[in-house]
């Protein structure tokens, strides 16, 4: 028997390995190497360890698994196939191609049973650290000491490139710190990289390593080992306090007479006859390609068949749950399915004009704990600056190994692996994730909000100090080309709101929005509160921009104005409106927004035949040609800032009414 049971495995495994070299050199394109190399990883992983119902990729309580060596998509889009996900042979032999589901890089939300979208190294490594913090967050909020309805792991294959990047290592520090024990990661060690050899440039003890991140720590010295493989598996699904990390020696282009264990099998497909003399050294019929032999298709079928067991079993337990917890599963249902009712909505908060300023982030502070009671799944902080992000929730205790029920969330110095673990959140779902930080520092972090606006998940950013106006800091804290940087990203929706009902009316839209992430842009210094009676209603933020002040007639002037300098500009139109000019403000807090309106609403905001237009915004203005037009100007900023107190540096930046005045006479002459 078990003679019979090595010969399935091994037949299976070099299924696995062939599909993906068949993909890779039909797509002329891609990355055979490392499904070759891992491919017993995939398989003992998904035909006897992992939860998972091919039927149903969205089984609650499933494992999930994060290819974060993404460039080794074929290994998982080949496995996926096996299993009976809905990647037909079709897709497999489109590898790459236009309109396929098979992209070079996974794809969440594209390809069933993908779990995350992976590539940009170390990404998919910290979004399973941002997954285990959901589960375990939930769990404890939904599970009951007789019945667990989450209870599973979250498994992963990393490279030594996602352990180079810096992402890893706050990740990992992290998930250590916090004792993410369902954390089980593969490391495929195959001592190669583009360049050549690791050594070149990597030298590091990773096992000492990462037991100074307090995980557990394993060795595979041979991943076809599927004893040895299996037993580590077996051994980190006992430590419950530790994430694990099983380091296994593996080869990189296994079975390739001429590129086995060489840099010449990690990018490049490996050539017609390299993939004969493969197949052959493994025993392995040359023709026909993408063979399944029928023994694996009868062997995969087990997968589909267990799988629906496990579900159905967790579907009987589900049951029992919702007749002893009625409340409870009500709640989890909607949540998981990501709907988090209305309540929260009516206790958005009205600020009134009292004469006394407000920043928007102490605005955001407001809103958040106003709003958090009726959000029970929602958790997220600051990269060590919860004091000046204003992202604390005053009512509720600090997430931390011993308080898993906490929603204070403290990611320590660590602003990409913030927005990555935010992410992670956001894929396994359930929770509203958010975070913040400076808006200087988004530069750190750009990449996860990418991947987020890729995959179009919702993890929501908070940012402040968002210009010049944070003042004695300086440059290095200013951020000048950071609001253009943002709204370059596709999906993204960033806001930057007028003051503190504009905040509010903001983290609404950031709440109700679909397909991608949020950016919030708040400000350090206080904003006057403009009177919701005298001038238009904040609600309109929805719009992303509306006619905060009118003139009768058709207007000379549109100024168009974004957060703190909105209250400026209005300043502007009295003294403009005083010497005879009629003139509309319109405040302009989200480009990403106005863009979904109908053409009738943004013409009707910025007709097209006034010609006179400024745009006043303390950040490049890159983009606002758009809308001020050939003839507008932009009041803007197009160099570095200075060090000086807020009103010394926003006066000589011309941050004032009158330049803006003076700025607002010259486009009218023209």
């Amino acid at each position: 028997m078990a003679m019979i049971e090595d010969k399935i495995n091994e037949l299976c495994i070099n299924t696995i390995r062939f599909l993906a070299v068949d993909g890779v050199q039909k797509a002329n394109s891609g990355h055979p190497g490392m499904p070759m190399g891992c491919a017993p990883i995939a398989f003992t992983l998904y035909t006897k360890y992992m939860k998972h119902n091919p039927a149903n990729p969205k089984w609650l309580n499933r494992d999930r698994f994060v290819l974060s060596a993404g460039h080794g998509s074929m290994l998982l889009y080949g496995t996926l196939h096996l299993c009976g996900y809905n990647i037909p042979m079709e897709q497999l032999k489109q590898f790459r191609q236009f309109g396929s589901i098979t992209p070079g890089h996974p794809e969440y939300g594209l390809t069933s049973g993908v779990e995350t979208t992976t590539g940009p190294l170390g990404q998919g490594f910290t979004n399973a650290v941002g997954m285990a913090i959901a589960q375990e967050f939930l769990s404890t909020k939904f599970n009951k000491d007789d019945i667990k309805i989450l209870d599973h792991f979250i498994y992963g294959i990393c490279s030594d490139g996602d352990l180079m990047e810096g992402v890893s290592h706050e990740a990992a520090a992290l998930a250590g710190h916090l004792k993410l024990g369902k954390i089980i990661f593969f490391y495929d060690n195959n001592h190669i990289t583009i360049d050549g050899p690791t050594s070149l440039a990597y030298s590091d003890d990773v096992p000492k390593r990462f037991e100074a991140y307090h995980w557990h720590v394993q060795v595979v010295d041979d991943v076809n080992d599927l004893n040895a493989v299996e037993a580590a598996l077996r051994n980190a699904q006992n430590v419950t306090d530790k994430p694990s990390i099983i380091i296994t020696t593996t080869h990189i282009g296994y079975g390739s007479p001429n590129k086995h264990d060489t840099s010449h099998a990690h990018g490049s497909p490996l050539g017609p006859e390299e993939v004969k003399l493969t197949k052959e050294n493994l025993g392995w019929p040359a023709e026909p390609d993408f063979l399944i032999p029928g023994e694996v298709s009868e062997f995969f079928k087990n997968v589909g068949i267990n799988g629906k067991e496990e579900e159905d079993k967790w579907n009987a337990l589900f049951a029992k749950y919702e007749e002893k917890y009625p409340a409870d599963a009500k709640l989890f249902k909607e949540v998981m399915s990501g709907n988090f009712g209305d309540e929260w909505k009516e206790k958005l908060p009205l600020f009134k004009d009292d004469g006394k300023k407000l920043a928007t982030r102490a605005a955001s502070g407001k809103v958040l704990n106003a709003i958090v009671s009726s959000l029970p799944t929602l958790i997220g902080g600051s990269a060590d600056l919860e004091p000046s992000n204003n992202t604390y929730l005053k009512d509720y205790k600090n997430f931390s190994a011993e308080n898993r029920d906490g929603r204070n969330f403290h990611f320590g110095i660590r602003e990409h692996g913030m927005a990555s673990i935010l992410n992670g959140m956001a894929y396994y779902g359930g929770v509203i994730s958010y975070g913040g930080t400076f808006l200087i520092f988004s530069d750190y972090l750009r990449p996860a909000i990418r991947l987020a606006a890729l995959s179009k998940i919702k993890p929501i950013f908070i940012f402040t100090h968002d210009s010049i106006g944070l003042g004695e800091d300086g440059p290095t804290h200013q951020p000048v080309e950071h609001m253009s940087a943002l709204r370059a990203i596709p999906n993204t929706v960033v806001i930057r709101p007028a003051d503190a009902n504009e905040t509010a009316y903001a983290w609404q839209t950031a709440l109700e929005h679909k397909g991608g992430p949020a950016a919030l842009l708040l400000t350090r210094q206080g904003l006057p509160v403009i009177d919701q009676e005298k001038f238009s209603s904040a609600k309109n933020l929805a719009k992303g921009a509306y006619i905060l002040k009118d003139c009768s007639g058709t207007p000379e002037l549109i100024i168009l104005a974004s957060g703190s300098e909105v209250s400026i500009s209005l300043a502007a139109a009295e003294m403009l409106e005083a010497e005879g000019s009629k003139v509309r403000v319109v405040s302009f807090p989200s480009w990403e927004l106005f863009e979904q309106q109908p053409k009738e609403y943004r013409n009707s905001v910025i007709p097209p035949d006034v010609k006179a237009r400024i745009s006043v915004e303390a950040g490049t203005k890159q983009g606002w040609e758009k809308y001020i037009g050939d003839y507008g100007e932009a009041v803007s900023i197009e160099k570095f800032g200075a060090s000086a107190p807020l009103n010394v540096v926003m006066d000589k930046y011309g941050f004032t009414p009158q330049n803006i005045v003076e700025t607002a006479k010259r486009v009218m002459k023209r």
